[in-house]
């Protein structure tokens, strides 16, 4: 952990040396670009390459994809961690890279030979043997490669702007808008030239354009090696995390201190931990506080015997994201059926753009066009716009945006629902399919929910995470989508196996081999409801959590807070609830005439002694 301490601190004296920056930044960004291209575009048809090449259903069909996109974004969670203990997030991803290229390469093959394809049989798979083995396998290396490549390249990005820098921690924001626009970008290409070759040509022609784009992708990732400012891995996040655990539990016993103060916390010239990495004491999770409790003055401290107070801090910042994690499930769960579900009705509607027919696993592309031409107008029009009024240093918090995504998605499924009683009534009443334009009103609102989401997160969980731990926290973006990805498959086979009993055809909303025979509509507004209540969870939970506190700097203008906030006149105030106003970026510590202990609480009430700790501690 020291090392990875030391690494953070040395980081803005690599910026004359040529490192960092959104140069370094760059070599990210073509890396998601061209490994997106392949990726998304293979998800989205996927679910077609299972029904017309491997003879799945279309519910084992989506259920596989979902599976799969499950298992990729929960892996991420492994590649987070062994960057942020064993390996730096450079090695990470290129470890990772080759299991990802080996994936593509066994699904290329797989594809063009036909004796390494099953035959139909009527089943829901008709998988066996070494073709199993052979699917399977790639699938599984295709989860293990781009999970451990998604754990570790935001936060390598990320880690080429300094927080402790004032305009490089502004530029922090901008970094993660332009990461998804990147993606975006790849994604872009991948849905419409390498999915049209895919499935007018050939599917293997499609999976070797992607093995070459991700080739590239980590080519580029290489060449911009002697840029990249490169944080040390330290100590085990999980370790940090258990020792604080054990230790509280061995000092139930023992009674709080009467200050926080009292708690144990090394004096800086006996601590590996800076100054401004140093996390303020909060009043939350009192119980965690007893393993900062030294037992006995004489004692020599040690690991397993008493805990920093910044190290418990730890422990509660993840503790205070689970709600939030919890409450962007149902999101996903949404973003599942677009890329399932909604690109079946594609394939059953009117494809054509005058003599041209677009392919179904194409029709994501209508998101991926609104996010690419509004995320510029988000970042260079409304964050300014919005930065004068709330002199935030992104325009608006990180779970505002967030919020923003949820309601969106509660619209998106809404209208996915009466799209699809209009796809199904043109059908029985004019004899013909409607045309698949309707489907960019649910794929249009959900692309902007997205936008507003995924940055937020992956802006939240890295801003919000202990230095040691920031691949690991911005891995739990990736969760989130990994349990939407999860608990869609269990929605599918709870609401066959309920409906199936309960309406009069004793047959599932789901349960169709054709699309027509299902009832995707009801499932569609099933998840709206649920999507809503999620929302009014999630307000509840944003509006409890309390944004990581640590030592602010005196300036001439005001206070700053020295890894969070720009520095601000003393007359501004925080909005009483966090959701709606957090610390602003950091300002530089080397430019404060003098530190002093500031304590707050989620309403921004600040103070400078112990009289003012004491009532903002016990207003929170």
């Amino acid at each position: 952990m020291e090392d990875a301490m030391k690494s953070d601190q040395d980081s803005s004296n690599m910026k004359g040396k040529g490192k960092g920056g959104f140069r370094a930044a760059s070599f990210v960004y073509a890396l998601v670009s061209l490994e997106n291209m392949g990726f998304v575009a293979n998800m989205v048809s996927f679910v077609l390459y299972f029904q017309l090449q491997m003879y799945f259903k279309v519910s084992a069909a989506a259920n596989t994809v979902t599976n799969l996109m499950g298992s990729t974004y929960l892996l991420s969670i492994f590649g987070g961690f062994i960057s942020d203990t064993y390996i730096n997030r450079f090695k990470t991803c290129l470890i990772f890279g080759v299991f990802e290229l080996a994936a593509l390469l066994l699904m290329t093959v797989q594809a063009r030979y036909k004796d390494l394809q099953p035959s139909p049989c009527g089943k829901s798979s008709c998988l066996a043997g070494r073709i199993a083995v052979m699917f399977y396998a790639s699938l599984s290396l295709v989860a293990m490669g781009t999970g451990g490549v998604r754990g570790a390249l935001p936060a390598l990005g990320a880690d080429q702007f300094n927080q402790k820098d004032p305009k490089e921690s502004k530029a922090l924001a901008t970094y993660f808008n332009f990461l998804l626009l990147s993606s975006t970008l790849g994604a872009t290409i991948g849905v419409t030239i390498i999915v049209w070759v895919a499935t007018n040509r050939h599917w293997w022609p499609g999976f070797l354009i992607s093995l070459l784009a991700t080739l590239v992708g980590f080519i580029f990732l290489v060449l911009g090696k002697p840029f990249y400012r490169l944080q040390l891995p330290g100590d085990s996040p999980l370790l940090r995390v258990i020792q604080v655990i054990v230790v509280a539990i061995k000092n139930r016993s023992l009674q709080h201190p009467s200050s926080p103060e009292e708690l144990y916390e090394p004096e800086d010239k006996e601590s590996s931990i800076s100054t401004d990495q140093k996390i303020q004491h909060t009043e939350q999770f009192r119980c965690l506080d007893k393993a900062a409790i030294l037992r006995d003055s004489n004692t020599k401290p040690a690991p397993w015997t008493v805990c920093t107070v910044t190290q418990v801090e730890e422990v509660k910042v993840l503790t205070r994201m689970l709600p939030i994690i919890a409450s962007t499930i149902i999101l996903n769960t949404c973003m599942a059926q677009l890329q399932t579900f909604s690109v079946t009705q594609g394939y059953y509607m009117n494809r054509l753009l005058g003599s041209f027919e677009v392919p179904a696993p194409s029709v994501p592309v209508i998101p991926l066009v609104f996010i690419s031409i509004l995320i510029p107008i988000y970042e260079f029009f409304f964050v300014p716009f919005a930065r004068k009024i709330t002199n935030h240093p992104s325009g608006v918090t990180q779970l505002q945006r967030v919020g923003v995504g949820l309601v969106l998605s509660v619209v998106s499924m809404t209208v996915a629902g009466f799209v699809e009683v209009k796809r199904k009534n043109h059908d029985l009443t004019y004899g013909k399919p409607v045309h698949v334009v309707w489907l960019s009103f649910q794929y249009g609102i959900f692309g902007i929910a997205d936008m507003f989401t995924l940055v937020g997160l992956l802006e939240f969980f890295y801003k919000e995470a202990p230095v040691g731990m920031r691949s690991l926290s911005t891995s739990f973006t990736w969760l989130t989508q990994s349990f939407g990805y999860f608990l869609s498959s269990i929605f599918v086979d709870i609401i066959n196996s309920v409906t199936r009993r309960t309406t009069h055809s004793k047959r599932g909303w789901l349960d169709g081999k054709l699309l027509d025979e299902n009832h995707l509509d009801y499932f569609f507004w099933f998840l709206a409801i649920l999507s809503l209540l999620n929302f009014f969870n999630y307000l509840y939970w944003a509006s409890w959590y309390k944004y990581k506190q640590e030592n602010v700097s005196s300036s001439a203008d005001g206070i700053c807070w020295s890894t969070n906030a720009m520095c601000a006149p003393q007359s501004l105030s925080a909005s009483g609830v966090p959701l709606f106003k957090e610390p602003d970026d950091q300002a530089d510590q080397n430019e404060a005439k003098k530190t002093r202990t500031t304590a707050t609480n989620g309403n921004g009430i600040v103070g400078n002694d112990e009289k003012s700790t004491e009532e903002a501690n016990g207003k929170s």
